[in-house]
């Protein structure tokens, strides 16, 4: 965050990752701070009209960079798991609904921790494969990015780029299970995190134990009802991580050739004609689980390969 915008703002904490007798509690999440407004002083201009008006356009570029996140990471002490709902099945899905978009948590960037993410003009079509985590009791009843209150017993999640509010449905890959969520706030900013769900989302996941898990995203809209991909009387799909796709083969053939020398003995190319486009992609795995992945992925980053993803065949 630049001086500028930190000078003009009072930052609110927002969730950390704890850990209590080994079990993770609360993925990195948070609230909002207040809305900044600017207003120009009557005084006189250093200088002309025009270069005036150009200060200003960087200077209200700046605060909305800065103005939507609040997520960082503070410690706090460990607490134990909450009780839940005597019957969490009984709790009914978010509803898909048309909503207006929010007034705050979406400006057109923001940055955190030195990186920059951009918000999504509108949610429909999404869907992505990734890491789950959730957040809890510490930071119940704090200001989402979107103005909301966090509830862990509503089912809402957080997402980076996604446009507040919107709909999406989760699904744990390990599992079948599945749930639909209100996107109202932001994170989470752990590396290799999607989405961050709520607590009582992730108990009707089945994840509150391992405080992770590998789940498939899509966007939800009422015009567009999600048919349910996963359900849990299917073994659940392979996941690779992929870390090009080229179009042409000797640049993946380059690739996977330094992926074996440096002891990834997984890769291999998929490519024409066991795929229908023209590409050549070069994916390692499978995957078992959130472990394998984060030390995959970090692995392929110090490769030089910081673009890898979890995928579906």
């Amino acid at each position: 965050m630049n001086a500028a915008v930190a000078a003009s703002a009072r930052l609110v904490p927002g969730p950390v990752a704890l850990e209590a007798q080994g079990v993770l509690l609360n993925a990195v999440g948070g609230s909002t701070r207040p809305r900044l407004r600017m207003r120009r002083v009557n005084r006189p201009a250093p200088f002309g009209p025009a270069r005036w008006g150009l200060v200003w356009m960087m200077s209200l570029a700046a605060l909305l960079a800065g103005c939507a996140t609040t997520r960082h990471r503070e410690p706090a002490a460990n607490v134990p798991l909450p009780p839940l709902p005597r019957d969490i099945s009984a709790i009914p899905n978010a509803m898909p609904r048309f909503l207006p978009r929010a007034a705050s948590g979406n400006p057109p960037f923001y940055e955190v921790d030195g990186k920059r993410y951009y918000v999504l003009a509108t949610a429909a079509g999404y869907e992505a494969t990734g890491v789950a985590s959730w957040y809890g009791p510490t930071f119940n009843g704090m200001r989402t990015a979107d103005g909301d209150h966090y509830n862990m017993y509503a089912m809402t999640a957080a997402h980076k780029t996604l446009p507040l509010p919107c709909f999406v449905r989760v699904t744990n890959l390990g599992n079948g299970r599945s749930v639909i969520v209100k996107v109202n706030d932001r994170g989470p900013f752990v590396a290799n995190r999607l989405i961050d769900l709520s607590y009582v989302a992730a108990a009707k996941l089945g994840m509150l134990a391992t405080g992770t898990a590998l789940v498939e995203v899509r966007a939800v809209t009422p015009e567009n009802p999600d048919v349910l991909t996963r359900v849990s009387e299917r073994p659940p799909p392979p996941l690779y991580v992929q870390v090009g796709a080229f179009a042409i083969r000797r640049n993946a053939a380059r690739v996977l050739a330094r992926l074996h020398t440096a002891g990834l003995a997984g890769a291999f190319v998929l490519g024409p004609p066991v795929t229908r486009s023209r590409l050549y992609r070069v994916r390692v795995g499978p995957v078992s689980g959130v472990p394998e992945y984060d030390r995959l992925l970090a692995r392929l980053t110090a490769l030089g390969y910081p673009g890898a993803r979890l995928v579906t065949p």
